[in-house]
């Protein structure tokens, strides 16, 4: 167990790749693999079958045996966050139970999305979820079409299991939550430096540390303005195309991964990559992860599953 407190001070949480093997099945192998040089390169927390590992392509089933086997591999060594938000609020229930029952240590909870609800729906969704266990409230208004605002936020702020935020609204309203004492994490990679270290972010759930652990590590450290300013145009290029289809891209370039996709998702076309490949070849071999030089996928290795 870890207390609210333990885990607010993790300052950099993955959102961990769903690795498959040529079936189309979850790779446990590969994750493990995958994990460790998180862990090595310093991350605290994983989360596990977010939007970047893909639990909305996966069935509960799959879904909760992924958070309990993080739970039983590497809770020692990590904060083990399960994407057990719905916006079914039954299936976020039940999911979110199952979730704590294996020992995970929070839940991420999301607004519920294309069926959106009333702003008492959304109280309601939200206490039920977090009356469960400890959750963060990940707000993304690009993906679910409704924006949790700051005077929507208040109303659950106070909740004995609300740790936090993690937000995607921008800078601004980070420092003004920090300023009312309710922790953010920064969903947007490219902002992440600035908001911890100019605008009192707690760190960062991030999708850019899947490839550069370590530098995305250093550079939530300290202020680092020149390394930030290297390190943009790839995380810009992480985010060309919707989450995950880049990051899954880069990992199969790098042989992190086989270059398995789970439709809706597809490679990046082979311009894109050639774009990729200036940017992961500029970093030096050492900090991207993967066992290959970085190259632009064969065709005739991907596989759609």
């Amino acid at each position: 167990m870890r207390t609210m407190e333990q885990i607010r001070q993790a300052r950099v949480i993955t959102a961990i790749k769903t690795p498959y093997n040529d079936a189309g099945e979850i790779c446990l192998k590969t994750f493990d693999e995958l994990v460790e040089r998180q862990i090595a390169a310093g991350v605290e927390g994983i989360v596990v079958g977010g939007t970047t590992g893909e639990g909305q392509l996966m069935n509960w089933e799959e879904h909760l045996m992924l958070i309990a086997h993080s739970v039983s591999s590497f809770s020692q060594r990590l904060v083990i966050i399960g994407n057990t938000g719905s916006n079914n609020t039954r299936e976020a229930i039940k999911a979110t139970e199952y979730g704590f029952a294996t020992g995970m240590h929070a839940a991420l909870q999301i607004n519920p999305y294309y069926g959106r609800t009333s702003q008492a729906g959304l109280l309601e969704h939200f206490n039920r979820v977090l009356d469960i266990g400890p959750a963060f409230i990940y707000n993304v208004p690009g993906r679910t079409g409704q924006d949790l605002t700051p005077d929507f936020i208040a109303n659950i702020a106070s909740h004995k299991h609300f740790i936090g935020m993690k937000e995607c609204g921008g800078n601004e309203r980070i420092a003004q939550y920090e300023l009312d004492g309710i922790a953010c994490w920064s969903g947007n990679d490219d902002e992440a430096h600035d908001a911890c270290h100019e605008h009192g972010a707690h760190g960062v759930i991030s999708v850019t540390s899947n490839l550069i652990p370590e530098l995305f590590c250093s550079l939530m450290a300290k202020p680092q303005p020149e390394l930030n300013k290297q390190l943009v145009p790839l995380m810009n290029w992480l985010f060309c195309e919707p989450n995950p289809i880049a990051i899954n891209t880069a990992l199969a370039m790098t042989g992190a991964v086989k270059p398995v996709f789970r439709l809706p998702y597809v490679p990046l076309s082979n311009a894109q990559q050639k774009q990729g490949l200036e940017l992961l070849t500029s970093v030096a071999t050492e900090h991207l992860v993967g066992d290959v030089t970085p190259a632009i996928i064969k065709e005739n290795d991907v596989k759609l599953v």
